[in-house]
């Protein structure tokens, strides 16, 4: 606890000197580039920055590996409930939703897809803080996509920058920039008793931003024990304390309830996909969840010519979650993190050099208590109390250096990071594990570009991800039962190398395909003891397979074809195979017993990962009258099918999904009026939409969502 006191009363010193310092620098102020971009998103070419990728503001032409970044603007018509209808578009991302809407699955590049619960694999930040907890699991309760103004996604090995990120990073964006004050209020209503309401106001002063969000969700589900509600708050306050420097209070609050249906066999899934599992509905799975979050975030340039940027963020979160499954779990938690970053940019020979370094330390403490589950009810007795606490310091450096000027560029990166496990059984005093992971992780890159447009770029480096805390519990029949966490489960290390080529090509005189913007990227990586889950007798634990070989290829493009018409085509190829796999399998014969047995699964295809994935959509939007804009779009989608088990003995069918939408768009004077509604799968196709990995009890498959409509409608207010 020493080492968090510390941390903190370190983040407050540099803070006051650093808010003295920016005051001494205002004098010195001039109009030259290196100041913070604090225009709106109307004017601003904010698709030309993206500030995760290299945690620095950087053009994405010149980050050399796989970036993307969405605007609001890119999904306003859309159903936005659940992250997989916002992110659906993005080439190199699958995502399978658990129940139709929430806990979903997100997989880069196969990191994530062993995840049967919350993400894994990906680092998720709210407005650049870590929505990740320090052991990399991630719940996404808070994102709201009425609030969201952008996402930013780093496709690839991020691990030399952020820790357990193999797959990749997604940042969410609220949107505190608007050149006025707004009032909006949003309804959303669908299929299977779907509701969303909520505001969101913008106050835009002199000198400061301040943004607020409401909604309210509740959703009956289109399975049988599947309904949720939730009420979610967004806030940021951002203010220039000086005029080269800035401030920003960040905060939410949600708390909701999603029951869980469970997944079924093959032939219950033939019979009536829609149904609930008959453990989860006697036991009444759920989860009740309320956590909230303040943040503070200091950002300023100083320097002789502000080439110099120093930016400090604190935050504290407190959580309260209700875990029932056979037992009946309550898990209170705190935790505090810090992070820091130091930018300097120079030049060297006149070609241009930016160095960073920075570092993150994450705490998170908090008792988990367990009690018996009598029909979905807590039992009266505390059968067991687990102490948790997990620790993540890590530090990186970064240099960005040009070898060419304005054409060649090598990225050097490299980051320390250490996690620790303490577990404390409360009822039994004499049980206390610790487990420590660490390593450091280097990237190199080069990117180069043919055009000011058109970049190729390649990437080799290393990644680290450790256990998760749940995926440390230790399993039955384990060599050592008398620990608390599994002593033989070992963090995945991977070697990752991608190739790829991305820009735009316009001709601005042409009606005809006036702008085409692409992106191709081909990878590779190479994992040492992958973690993949196995079940024993319905409960989900984890273990190390060898060696895994996965080679794939990314294709993006979005092309203008004619005045409004627009084409958008992704294809993700994936070639994931087991090199080397021999694991230990448990069973349960018919006389209930375990059966404990080897198996090698050596040249199988690794499971929940199709092997082609494509999205094609088409859209069309053109001025109807003065005030009054249209807009249509069809996207059609096909997944091939996926194995659900290491062992490759079940595998799902492919699936085709076509969903359709129309909106209009009116301003009159002060007031916007946006109304849309469309309808999802079409033609009502019945499809495996969540394949839970690696089940004893062949539980392996969950319906995706059937034929479904939405409408929605926005009424906004400018002062």
């Amino acid at each position: 606890m020493s080492k968090i006191i510390f941390w903190f009363l370190l983040f407050w010193i540099s803070f006051i000197m650093l808010l003295r310092e920016t005051k001494a620098q205002d004098e010195k102020f001039n109009n030259r580039y290196y100041i913070i971009p604090r225009t709106d998103t109307l004017t601003f070419e904010m698709d030309e920055v993206v500030v995760t990728g290299t945690r620095t503001y950087k053009k994405i032409i010149d980050i050399p590996y796989s970036v993307s970044r969405l605007s609001n603007v890119n999904y306003k018509y859309d159903k936005k409930i659940a992250i997989n209808d916002v992110l659906g578009s993005v080439p190199g991302i699958f995502m399978q939703s658990r129940y139709g809407n929430h806990d979903v699955r997100i997989s880069i590049r196969g990191f994530g897809s062993r995840s049967n619960t919350g993400i894994r694999g990906v680092r998720i930040l709210l407005d650049g803080i870590p929505e990740s907890e320090p052991d990399g699991q991630t719940r996404i309760e808070a994102i709201d996509f009425n609030s969201v103004g952008s996402i930013e996604i780093v496709k690839g090995n991020s691990s030399s920058l952020y820790t357990n990120a193999p797959g990749g990073v997604v940042n969410f964006i609220n949107n505190v920039f608007m050149p006025k004050s707004t009032f909006t209020s949003f309804n959303e209503f669908g299929s299977f008793g779907l509701r969303r309401n909520g505001f969101k106001t913008n106050v835009r002063g002199d000198n400061y931003g301040f943004l607020l969000t409401y909604s309210y969700h509740n959703y009956k589900g289109f399975r049988k024990h599947s309904e949720d509600y939730w009420h979610i708050v967004n806030s940021v306050f951002e203010t220039s304390p000086t005029v080269n420097s800035r401030l920003e209070i960040l905060g939410y609050f949600v708390s909701g309830l999603i029951r869980l249906p469970g997944s079924l066999t093959q032939s219950e899934f033939d019979i009536d996909p829609n149904q609930a599992a008959k453990r989860e509905v006697d036991f009444d799975f759920r989860r009740i969840s309320k956590k909230g979050r303040l943040g503070l975030r200091f950002n300023s340039y100083f320097g002789e010519k502000l080439n110099n940027q120093i930016e400090l963020t604190g935050y504290g979160t407190i959580k309260y979650f209700e875990r029932t499954t056979k037992e009946f779990r309550i898990i209170n938690r705190i935790g505090i993190g810090n992070s820091f970053k130091f930018v300097n940019k120079s030049k060297i020979f006149d070609l241009m050099n930016e160095f960073s370094a920075g570092g993150d330390l994450l705490y998170q403490s908090g008792p988990v208590e367990y009690f018996n589950n009598i029909n979905g009810k807590k039992g009266d007795a505390l059968s067991k109390s687990i102490d948790e606490s997990i620790i993540n310091t890590g530090f990186y450096i970064s240099n960005f250096t040009e070898l060419y000027k304005d054409k060649l560029s090598l990225l050097l990166t490299g980051r320390y990071d250490q996690v620790s496990f303490d577990q404390k059984n409360l009822t039994l005093e004499v049980q206390n594990d610790v487990r420590r992971f660490s390593a450091f992780t280097p990237k190199t890159a080069v990117n180069y570009k043919i055009t000011p447009a058109v970049a190729v770029y390649t990437s080799y480096g290393y990644s680290f991800d450790t256990p998760a805390g749940n995926e440390l519990v230790n399993y039955p029949l384990s060599p050592s039962p008398d620990k608390l966490l599994n002593p033989d489960l070992q963090p995945q290390k991977s070697r990752n190398f991608e190739f790829g080529t991305k820009g735009s090509i316009q001709n601005l005189y042409w009606s005809l395909l006036r702008n085409f913007v692409f992106e191709v990227t081909f990878f590779n990586s190479i994992i040492r003891d992958e973690i993949v889950p196995f079940e024993v007798d319905g409960e989900v634990y984890f273990r190390n397979s060898a060696k895994t070989n996965r080679t794939g290829l990314e294709v993006g493009s979005d092309v203008d074809i004619y005045k409004g018409l627009k084409m958008k085509l992704t294809y993700t190829f994936s070639n994931f195979k087991y090199d080397e796999y021999s694991a230990r399998t448990i069973t349960i014969d018919r006389n209930g017993d375990l059966v404990v047995s080897e198996k090698s699964f050596s040249g199988n295809e690794v499971p929940s990962v199709p092997k082609h994935n494509l999205m094609l959509g088409l859209s069309y939007e053109r001025k109807l009258f003065e005030e009054v804009a249209g807009y249509t779009k069809l996207t059609y989608q096909h997944v091939s099918g996926m194995f659900a088990n290491d062992a490759n003995s079940e595998k799902s069918n492919h699936y085709n999904l076509l969903n359709g939408l129309i909106g209009f768009e009116a301003i009159f004077s002060r007031i916007t009026l946006l109304i849309s509604g469309g309808v999802n799968n079409i033609f009502n196709l019945k499809y495996i939409g969540f394949i839970n990995i690696n089940s004893t009890n062949k539980r392996f498959y969950e319906a995706g969502v059937p034929r479904s409509y939405f409408a929605s409608v926005h009424v906004g207010y400018t002062f």
